[in-house]
């Protein structure tokens, strides 16, 4: 074939060399930076919520979360393993583990800020949890802005992030505890062999700052507008707290529930975290039945993130709405 009479201008081997790209870069095998896989970047999770009860800001913080085996014998152990595991594959959970999260709550109420535990501190810290403080910051506060530390009860990942290399991770804060609680702690007497170490933790973080701390019965006031309610049974002297500020109402229930779905939906199964089982049973559903009596939403320490929601009765047994409900956001 004669090439005679034959011209190619510069514009026209500019587009014959991009469309050699495009239809290359359209040939399977054929990679650029472009279309190169982004990285796997791993789990990500929220770790601050806020809301508002009344005139009271409430604050969420996500200390951690850490995997057991489970989710029988911790729940359900006065029931068969199998019942136990085929009830949590029903319920769209794994039957051969469990997830459990720890979130401290912070209630700002214009005069104190009153933080409710403290944590699982530098025991677990880099081990899924004792995320704590840096918590605080991230919401915008420091741990020397605490005026009041509230301890709901005495187990471990309540009062580790109480002291911080020794020295009061809330310096300018004041302590309350439970009197029943601090009392068994402090005493000693009856500890069982598995919370042996659960008092040796308690002696070291907790009973130093006994000299800054007041000690109360259910039906006292920390501050105004956030009382204490009797709840006793996962530990011998646990408390839970009613906050209401403006005609809003909000339970913190710390530990009365350790589920959304093996304690709440199943109450009256045992507990191996509970001291006295039975008390515990009488404990979830007095709270329960509380919250679901006037419809009050509910921050329970172990619960999904961010740990606030509502319980709804579903005949003999109860079920968690997490979240607001829309007919009276919780968000301002």
């Amino acid at each position: 074939m004669s090439n005679k009479g034959f011209r190619i201008s510069r514009r026209d081997a500019l587009k014959a060399t991009a469309g050699a790209a495009v239809t290359a870069a359209l040939a399977p095998g054929f990679s650029t930076p472009v279309d190169a896989a982004a990285p796997m970047l791993g789990l990500k999770r929220p770790t601050v919520y806020r809301f508002k009860v009344g005139e009271f800001e409430v604050t969420n913080i996500l200390d951690g979360v850490v995997v057991r085996e489970g989710p029988h014998p911790i729940f359900g152990q006065n029931q068969p393993a199998e019942t136990v595991a085929a009830y949590a594959k029903a319920n769209h959970l794994p039957g051969d583990k469990i997830e459990n999260p720890y979130t401290p709550t912070l209630v700002n109420t214009g005069k104190e800020l009153v933080l409710f535990d403290s944590g699982n501190g530098a025991r677990r810290r880099g081990k899924g949890a004792g995320n704590l403080l840096a918590g605080l910051k991230e919401a915008g506060y420091s741990a020397d802005q605490v005026d009041v530390v509230v301890i709901t009860h005495g187990h471990p990942d309540h009062v580790g992030g109480l002291l911080e290399d020794g020295k009061p991770a809330f310096a300018n804060a004041r302590y309350v505890f439970g009197e029943v609680d601090f009392d068994y702690w402090n005493k000693g007497e009856n500890i069982p062999e598995r919370r042996k170490t659960t008092r040796d933790i308690y002696m070291k973080q907790a009973a130093p700052l006994a000299p800054k701390a007041s000690f109360i019965k259910p039906g006292a006031d920390v501050v105004t507008g956030i009382t204490s309610i009797g709840t006793f049974g996962h530990s011998p002297g646990h408390l839970s707290f009613h906050v209401e500020s403006a005609g809003k109402r909000l339970v913190i229930w710390a530990d009365v529930c350790n589920h959304y779905v093996m304690s709440l939906q199943k109450p009256e199964w045992h507990v191996s975290f509970d001291h006295d089982k039975d008390m515990a049973i009488a404990a979830r559903r007095k709270i329960f039945d509380l919250v679901t009596a006037d419809q009050i939403p509910a921050v329970g320490y172990h619960m999904p993130f961010p740990a606030i929601g509502y319980v709804e009765k579903s005949g003999d047994s109860y079920r968690w709405v997490a979240g607001e409900l829309p007919d009276e956001p919780l968000i301002a």
